[in-house]
């Protein structure tokens, strides 16, 4: 007995569920990247019996979702976060400790309806660039203007600002970011020059925007050569800096004798001349 097999037809090929019409329409409208998850939407509307309007309402959202990841990406991109520090892909096995209560406040952004400012501080590895930059892609995502730069390339800028007169500019651009992220703040120890810089962004910015500081150092050794902060940068006593004079604020003396910041610092005698009175210095002319 001689068996032989029957010869096998080849299966007709699938037909495309999107017609060559509807892809050009598509394009034509710029809504060509639904074709990547159109076919999968066909499927699950026949399978569910999707009416009509159920049917575009999730093709749209999926267009709406595509979009607007597109853009954060952009945005975060613009504003200086490293896109694989986010908070999803923060360890939650490593061996850090912090206020979790505190953290989980902080990631509701309510310090922006302030607005107020934060602090990050720890030693070096502990995740504070990391918790910092996750805060910026939470704000970008809500459409919030975020920017983040490293404290000493910010100072450079504003070197390089003040050579071609364009610091106030930067100054003004800077004064209205929402939301402002320092890196890094004093990595090392600030000159003259860059702590009233410091100071006259906090000024601009104060309770118009909020401001996120990271730093490895304690908040009483922020300042030049490991001394502690100076005025300007632990608080913004009113009394002790003179009005605007050009582009910049002139730092007046820190007074030796602790003081209340609203009170004006007065005149006091030379320790070695108590009772000699003060006279105006006259020239050789007027004698």
């Amino acid at each position: 007995m001689v068996t032989s097999r029957k010869p096998t037809t080849p299966s007709p090929p699938l037909a495309d569920p999107v017609s060559a019409d509807l892809k050009q329409v598509l394009r034509t409208l710029k809504l060509g990247k639904l074709l990547d998850t159109l076919p999968e939407r066909l499927t699950l509307a026949r399978q569910q019996n999707l009416p009509h309007a159920d049917f575009l309402e999730l093709v749209l959202a999926d267009e709406v979702a595509r979009r607007d990841t597109n853009s954060a990406t952009l945005r975060a991109r613009a504003a200086g976060l490293d896109p694989a520090m986010r908070l999803d892909t923060w360890d939650t096995t490593a061996a850090v400790r912090f206020d979790q209560h505190q953290w989980n406040e902080l990631t509701t952004l309510r310090f922006l309806d302030g607005p107020h400012g934060a602090l990050l501080l720890g030693p070096v590895g502990v995740g504070k660039t990391h918790l910092a930059t996750a805060l910026g892609h939470i704000a970008v995502r809500r459409r919030v203007s975020v920017h983040m730069t490293r404290a000493d390339k910010l100072f450079k800028r504003f070197k390089a600002a003040r050579l071609d007169h364009t610091v106030e500019a930067e100054m003004r651009r800077l004064a209205h970011i929402q939301l402002l992220i320092l890196d890094d703040f004093c990595l090392q120890a600030l000159d003259a020059t860059e702590t009233a810089d410091f100071y006259e962004l906090v000024v601009e910015r104060h309770h118009k925007a909020a401001t996120i500081v990271t730093s490895n150092r304690e908040p009483n050794k922020a300042g030049h050569d490991d001394r502690p902060t100076p005025g300007p940068v632990r608080r913004r006593p009113p009394r002790q800096y003179l009005p605007r004079t050009g582009h910049r604020r002139r730092l007046l003396p820190t007074p030796t004798t602790p003081h209340h910041p609203l009170t004006p610092v007065t005149h006091q005698p030379h320790p070695s001349r108590p009772d000699r009175p003060h006279h105006p210095v006259r020239s050789a002319r007027s004698r």
